[in-house]
């Protein structure tokens, strides 16, 4: 399988998001834009995105020059409209550019999908990039966070810089895309003895593991269980 690349995290900020799931995800134009539909995209962002975070990515952000860059993913029913139309969207309030030439290469129908499935079916990502900048990432949803973990490990490959992070939505527990100490300590102390069978399958250690993720393996009672989850999505 190709596998990812990833980045131990350092210091990362936790994810900006602008509105809960429940209204995006209850939106009437949500299956539309989720499924192509760049016009209702265009709607829901309208609807969804939050001028307080806004204000909050211009504090942080603005005096680095960021870049958007978001994740064009091809979901069940079509290629997500979502991203690129919140990209254009904070664009075009903040005037900062965007790159376009770095697009999701494979399918990987991660909504509604459960965690080995995310870990499983991992996002990989193709297209140049300028070296040098600052990018932000952009994204409708952060769950697991594995996808927005890939494009900043795609990013920091081709020579960019990553300073932070956007969704349209996401859980609360998911905004923290780092793992703890104490989280990577726990992890060591229950499934150490994957982390080298990890390294081959997925191209990295646990360090580069999203704090959501470093949890669910965390609360997963065995390694052999670990095992025949993914195992059972590859399948």
């Amino acid at each position: 399988m190709d596998q990812p690349t990833r980045f131990p995290w350092d210091q990362f900020p936790d994810v900006f998001i602008h509105e809960s799931e429940s209204f995006v995800k209850n939106h009437h134009e949500y299956p539309a834009a989720k499924s192509g539909d760049v016009l209702a995209a265009r709607e829901l962002v309208e609807d969804a995105i939050s001028p307080r975070v806004l204000e909050q990515l211009w504090e942080c952000f603005s005096d680095q020059q960021p870049v958007l860059i978001s994740a064009h993913a091809e979901e069940a029913g079509g290629v997500n409209a979502i991203p690129e139309a919140m990209t254009w969207s904070i664009s075009g309030v903040l005037k900062w550019p965007y790159e376009q030439r770095v697009i999701q290469a494979n399918k990987v129908s991660h909504t509604g999908a459960s965690g080995f499935a995310r870990l499983q079916r991992q996002a990989i990502f193709s297209g140049m990039l300028e070296g040098g900048l600052n990018y932000l990432l952009v994204d409708d949803f952060v769950g697991q966070g594995g996808t927005l973990a890939n494009l900043r490990g795609y990013i920091l490959a081709q020579g960019g810089r990553v300073i932070g992070a956007t969704t349209l939505t996401g859980r609360d527990y998911s905004a923290r895309l780092a793992p703890t100490g104490a989280q990577l300590l726990e992890l060591r102390r229950k499934h150490g003895h994957l982390e080298s069978w990890w390294c081959k399958r997925f191209g990295c250690g646990f360090d580069s593991l999203t704090a959501s993720e470093t949890r669910y393996l965390s609360r997963t009672p065995t390694v052999e269980r670990i095992i025949a989850g993914l195992e059972e999505i590859a399948r």
